[in-house]
């Protein structure tokens, strides 16, 4: 069977480091293949505040993920998306995000649904209950 593939929003990876319990199942599952964008690991690693046991902690997480970096399609889509979108308030972080998620072809799984639901070229996962 073949594995499930997502792109994790900044807000999923939080609530692991959080402790949520279906964002732990969620990372611990071998049936799926996550995936995050390097802005996702620029957020998180470039958080002020942020405790050397806290950085040690995200980077060894990340060494379990796929990480995208941004490439010319990214671009371009990036880019698209702004323009099209515009009206809409699209924030050029979260179209980073959508560009990946179109370009990669990945569902994007995040709590942010306002931010991305208006967005035709991508696919929303659909999210889990925090407990």
């Amino acid at each position: 069977m073949a594995k499930i593939k997502l792109l994790i929003d900044t807000d999923i990876f939080i609530d692991y480091l959080k402790g949520i319990s279906a964002a732990k199942v969620l990372f611990r599952s071998t049936d799926i293949d996550i995936y995050c964008s390097v802005l996702t690991k620029k957020e998180l690693l470039n958080k002020p505040g942020l405790k050397d046991s806290e950085r040690k902690r995200i980077v060894s997480i990340f060494k379990r993920l796929k990480t995208l970096t941004l490439d010319s399609d990214i671009s371009l889509k990036y880019s698209d998306l702004l323009v099209k979108y515009h009206d809409n308030g699209l924030q050029p972080p979260d179209a980073i995000i959508a560009a990946t998620a179109w370009s990669k072809k990945l569902p994007l799984l995040t709590r942010n649904w306002r931010h991305f639901r208006y967005i035709k070229e991508i696919k929303l996962a659909p999210i889990y209950e925090q407990t």
